[in-house]
């Protein structure tokens, strides 16, 4: 089995690719368009500089070669989302090509490039078979990501993407609206033909895609029946694919060089742009430099970047990485939401467990002065509500001591002390102070 993909990610720019016409959320349909974004006689196109910059930023954080410089093609597209009938995208000279991008910091996944283009506008069909198109979504500025087919299951091809994701927001300051906001081609071949599953929306999705596809072409081999080259869609509700139209083939497109926009010379900028350290690469560096695994360093980062800052400054402040793990794991994360809401300052954490590490304060009251710190709640009612907790949690523990040895083997075992208490308690107690008092309460047997 192989399967590739290729990502669709929209940039976050407030302006279109190729025009002024804002990407914001429009009042109606078709009013978020111009001359120019609707391919009227006349117009010619004008490129979006931070558009640019973003397509660079994506291309060094994919590790790819950026050229000094690129073009655009027009993409003959003959359907009614794209009124100007051409797409202008990349195809010879991308902004990047041939990058790697590692899962879990190792596994290499050869990017094959990442190319600027424009979206095109939107159909919404009617069960009466009329069609309606509204072009405020055309010209807006995406980047396609497109890897070679080295994915070998469903499953592998969803974690790269959750991975990536995580990755591209946090390097382009995406926002975080959910998986949706990054459509997916998904490409996969049993046999030899290729069958390309357009715009699958959601990671769980591109596994039920690719799952369905995978059963689906073994079957029609196994018959002595041969697949298709075609373009197939996904049926969320169904989760099944089906046949859209014949594949055509790249030579089918007729890309000419797209004579209204030139040339880009584009070394300069991408030597002067700098990237932050992507969420997969702090992940990596704290497994390396602090020892700790990789499963739990995912954790952290998958949790925020603002989260692994603080497991750090609680290491360095301490001069403990079992604290550090410890703590971020457990209280620290657990009342992460409200701290990230109050905008105080992190270094206040990392004092807090100073204190305890130098034996001046105790679990429990470093577990109180942490929940007051970072919720801004009343101390002394933590202090009571945390007794009533200590003593449900402990002794549940103490009448079922085999989850202990349960949970080192799976955390997941952790979710029954959990849903105890919860039901104990009857909802008197927030979530997150049941997780956090839970997960204190075991620090001190495990």
């Amino acid at each position: 089995m192989m399967i590739g993909l290729e990502i669709h990610v929209q940039l976050p720019t407030r302006s279109k690719m190729f025009c002024s016409c804002p990407t914001t959320d429009a009042e109606g349909p078709n009013t978020h368009v111009c001359p120019g974004c609707l391919g009227m006689p006349g117009t010619k196109p004008v490129m979006n500089r931070k558009a640019v910059e973003y397509g660079i930023k994506l291309a060094k954080m994919l590790n790819c070669e950026i050229p000094d410089t690129m073009w655009f093609s027009r993409k003959v597209y003959f359907y009614p989302d794209m009124s100007k009938g051409t797409q202008i995208t990349q195809y010879e000279n991308p902004v990047g090509k041939k990058g790697v991008y590692y899962m879990n910091g190792k596994r290499p996944i050869r990017i094959t490039k990442i190319q600027l283009e424009e979206d095109p506008g939107k159909t919404k069909r009617f069960g009466d078979q009329s069609s309606l198109v509204d072009y405020n979504r055309a010209g807006t500025p995406l980047t396609e990501i497109v890897t070679e087919p080295d994915f070998t299951t469903p499953a592998e091809a969803r974690e790269f993407l959750r991975q990536l994701i995580i990755d591209i927001r946090h390097t382009i300051d995406l926002p975080d609206d959910g998986e949706r906001s990054i459509r997916c081609d998904c490409n996969i071949s049993i046999g030899k033909e290729r069958v390309e599953v357009k715009n699958v929306s959601g990671l769980k999705n591109v596994e039920r895609a690719l799952t369905f596809e995978a059963v689906r072409q073994t079957k029609v081999l196994k018959a002595g029946g041969k697949v298709e080259r075609e373009t197939r869609g996904f049926d969320e509700e169904r989760g099944v694919t089906f046949s859209v139209r014949k594949k055509e083939y790249e030579s089918d497109y007729g890309y000419i060089h797209e004579p209204d926009l030139g040339l880009f010379h584009i070394g300069d900028l991408a030597r002067s742009i700098t990237i932050k350290e992507s969420p997969a690469q702090t992940a990596a560096r704290l497994s390396k430099e602090y020892g700790i695994d990789g499963k739990t360093a995912d954790q952290i980062v998958s949790t925020s970047i603002g989260l692994a800052e603080v497991f750090e400054m609680i290491a360095k402040a301490t001069g403990s990485v079992k604290t550090a793990v410890s703590w971020t794991r457990g209280a620290v994360s657990s009342n992460w939401k409200a701290f990230e809401a109050s905008g105080k300052d992190p270094e206040g954490i990392a004092g807090i467990l100073k204190k305890l590490e130098d034996g001046k304060i105790t679990d429990v009251e470093a577990d109180m002065e942490l929940n007051s710190y970072m919720t801004g709640r009343d101390a002394a009612a933590i202090k009571e509500q945390s007794a009533d907790l200590s003593q449900i949690i402990d002794g549940y523990l103490d009448a079922h001591p085999e989850i202990i040895e349960e949970i080192k083997k799976n955390e997941k075992a952790l979710n029954r002390v959990i849903g105890h208490v919860m039901k104990e308690t009857g909802g008197k107690y927030s979530s997150s102070d049941i997780v956090s008092a839970t997960k204190n309460a075991l620090n001190s047997r495990l």
